[in-house]
């Protein structure tokens, strides 16, 4: 579905002082990239597109082109045709007064949604619920770090100076009220532009590092708008943090000894009605539950490429650090990989709660829908449900979650039951893109390399 030309007219007429528009795409890294165009650009995008080159699908993290992908010299770099995301047209205050936005999806020149932009990959995993009469309920909560802008090279990153008192953060306190006050004209003006932006965007806790964060989206009966939600947030955030002196910085494990930034995602299915079909008086949830869970603990480790697609992701999963190492799942516990929270009857659901922050919205919803919807219709059993210590669990049965950037890639490309969701041709290319990304981050020299290796080898 794409933007009706009209809703561009309206924008026009209703804020005649903008007179730049930021139009952007999100690939399979989760990397917002494309073009600011001015005022009298925008209204062809909406009514017949703007071509942007394939190759944008399948760039890596620092946006370099992945030739074994066969998008840019074997293709031509021939263009794909972008269009507007209905909805998406909104004032972006944080670039200024004059300077609006919109999101785009990628389409093939004939019309055909593109089977590599994450959105229309979202949206074939939705279908197929929607095929079983199922709407997926979805919200997103994602931890973050506020950091210092400026930084040295090859120095690690500092916790952002307060704004009010100048004093940098240090210790815990999580859940520390003077910690989120410290940083209130950063969180006021988020919320404001939030609301501009029409994402729903709610309350903030300090988290479990100095400087870090949380967040939470309002949960949509629409897990692709939901997905759109994360990732317009993220933007913003990094944007309205940049106009208060600081960096919201999303990368997975900022620091080995602090905690790391997690991307949770809370999941329920509605019937037709729109009646929550987990909902049951057992803290277990319904057996459609169960069997949700049951799909998405079965495939956790071939889902891990995409919830943690980073080699620095795989730094933030340790015992006892608040981030799953097995695929566990439990109610109310907060150690396991697939929570179900406490609450009442109506509002049974499960927290995935693998995903780092680092990941893209679009790509992580795929695979735990897919995953759910894999359990929901082969009825899959989620094994009894961890009590007390989940890190204990884990050791005990010695399940685990791939532990490094290479296996989890592997165990992807490997995996049936997610070609058969998400694609032969979108797994072979994101596969292909990270291996490119692995050969390219493992061919940097570091310091530690040298003050391990230079004499002691």
């Amino acid at each position: 579905m794409t933007a009706d030309p009209d809703e561009c007219r309206r924008f026009l007429e209703a804020h005649p002082d903008i007179a730049f528009f930021e139009v952007f795409f999100t690939s399979m890294t989760g990397v917002p990239r494309g073009k600011r165009l001015r005022r009298h650009e925008i209204q062809a995008v909406f009514d017949y597109g703007r071509f942007l080159p394939g190759s944008i699908l399948v760039v890596d993290t620092t946006g370099a082109d992945c030739e074994d992908t066969g998008l840019v010299w074997e293709d031509g770099d021939a263009d794909r045709l972008a269009r507007p995301v209905p909805g998406t047209l909104k004032p972006a205050p944080w670039l200024g007064p004059d300077v609006a936005q919109v999101m785009l999806s990628l389409y093939e020149l004939d019309g055909t949604p593109n089977d590599l932009d994450p959105r229309h990959l979202l949206r074939r995993v939705l279908d197929r619920f929607a095929a079983d009469g199922l709407t997926p309920v979805a919200a997103c909560e994602l931890e973050y770090y506020l950091v210092d802008a400026a930084r040295a090279p090859d120095e690690p990153p500092q916790p952002a100076k307060s704004a009010l008192t100048g004093r940098r953060p240090s210790g815990i306190q999580v859940y520390g009220l003077p910690e989120l006050e410290a940083h209130a004209p950063f969180l006021r003006e988020l919320w404001s532009t939030a609301d501009v932006l029409g994402v729903p965007l709610e309350g903030a806790i300090s988290e479990f590092a100095p400087g870090q964060v949380e967040l939470t989206l309002k949960h949509k009966p629409d897990a692709l708008a939901a997905a759109d939600d994360a990732v317009i947030y993220k933007r913003a955030a990094k944007g309205v943090a940049l106009r208060h002196g600081c960096e919201a910085t999303f990368m997975a494990k900022p620091w080995g000894d602090r905690a790391g930034s997690g991307f949770h995602v809370h999941v329920s299915f509605n019937d037709k009605g729109g009646e929550n079909l987990c909902a049951s008086e057992d803290p277990q949830g319904s057996a459609l539950l169960r069997h949700a869970i049951g799909g998405m603990r079965e495939l956790l480790g071939e889902a891990m490429a995409i919830l943690a697609p980073n080699a620095n992701s795989y730094r933030r999963f340790r015992a006892n650090s608040y981030a799953p190492v097995a695929p566990t799942w439990g109610v109310n516990n907060r150690t396991v990989s697939l929570r179900v929270p406490a609450g009442p009857a109506h509002t049974r659901h499960v927290e995935h709660r693998v995903a780092g922050a680092d990941a893209n919205p679009y790509l992580v919803l795929a695979v735990l829908l897919a995953s759910a919807h894999y359990g929901i219709t082969n009825k899959i059993d989620p094994g009894p449900a961890v009590v007390g210590d989940g890190y204990a669990a884990a050791a005990q049965s010695k399940s685990s979650l791939p532990t490094n950037w290479f296996s989890a890639v592997d165990l992807f490309d490997q995996s049936e039951v997610l070609r058969e969701y998400l694609g032969d041709r979108f797994v072979d290319m994101f596969v292909s893109v990270k291996r490119t990304e692995q050969a390219r981050f493992f061919e940097v020299i570091t310091p530690l390399d040298y003050d391990w290796y230079l004499s002691n080898a």
